[in-house]
């Protein structure tokens, strides 16, 4: 009887640390040491299936809370089927100026974190950023945070020369308005409007451009776009006329094309 009991009991303890951790989600605060992250599920995900992550890094002066919330950022990851995922910057700000930022840990340890308590294992892995949020996830990149699928960047551009190390993200896209005044738009030489990914596109063995065209989520704003084939990936580039915004339906339709 005793072996029984016995056996019954690592049975259960097995199962027990088999389970994922329960999740914390919506206006919920995930605690993860002294810091915090928030977290938005895919609408009418089914509590089992894997899931692709995105990783979003919001602008200076918010929290991961008002990305979550966004139906331009978390809400375009939900109706994507996406785990949206939303860390804190200390003192609602980032440290992304020089290379190994305490952030790319601490986003690493929230992606080990998530990785406990979704089955996101061997799935894509998306990092954005809006603002300074973006100059986070491109330091994240460069750092070599993790295996990136798709990179996206939202009115924030490192400048040339920039040094990454590891793998460049399989996908860089990045959207600027040319009436932004808070992080002016990076016009290039002979004003080149492609220098915001002037970077990236040395970084992963860039030609020509490849195509261009225009395309619109609303009405009152379209999106000239600019595409490189890469030896090391693909590069996009949309450039609109607005100021410093995240433009209605840009997460969206970039989430489309990178998860078909």
């Amino acid at each position: 009887m005793k072996s029984i009991v016995l056996l019954s009991a690592m049975l259960m303890a097995m199962v027990v640390a088999a389970a994922p951790v329960a999740a914390c989600t919506g206006t919920e605060t995930c605690q993860l040491g002294d810091r915090s992250y928030f977290v938005r599920e895919p609408d009418g995900w089914d509590g089992k299936s894997p899931l692709a992550v995105q990783l979003h890094f919001h602008g200076w002066g918010r929290q991961g809370q008002v990305s979550a919330q966004s139906p331009r950022t978390g809400g375009a990851a939900a109706a994507a089927g996406v785990l949206f995922v939303a860390p804190d910057g200390l003192g609602r700000t980032w440290d992304f100026r020089r290379p190994g930022s305490r952030d790319t840990a601490f986003a690493q340890a929230v992606l080990a974190d998530i990785a406990k308590r979704y089955p996101t294992a061997g799935q894509p892995l998306i990092v954005s950023g809006y603002s300074w949020g973006a100059l986070m996830a491109a330091r994240f990149a460069c750092d070599g945070g993790a295996r990136i699928d798709a990179l996206l960047l939202i009115s924030g551009a490192f400048p040339p020369g920039t040094e990454c190390q590891g793998a460049p993200p399989a996908r860089v896209s990045h959207v600027h308005g040319t009436t932004d005044t808070v992080l002016d738009f990076p016009y290039g030489p002979d004003g080149d409007e492609t220098q915001a990914v002037a970077m990236w596109k040395t970084w992963m063995g860039c030609g020509a451009v490849a195509r261009r065209y225009d395309w619109r989520a609303v009405e009152w704003l379209t999106h000239e776009r600019h595409e490189w084939d890469c030896a090391r990936g693909l590069v996009t580039m949309d450039v609109h006329s607005a100021g410093h915004l995240i433009p209605r339906g840009w997460v969206a339709r970039i989430l489309q094309e990178v998860l078909g």
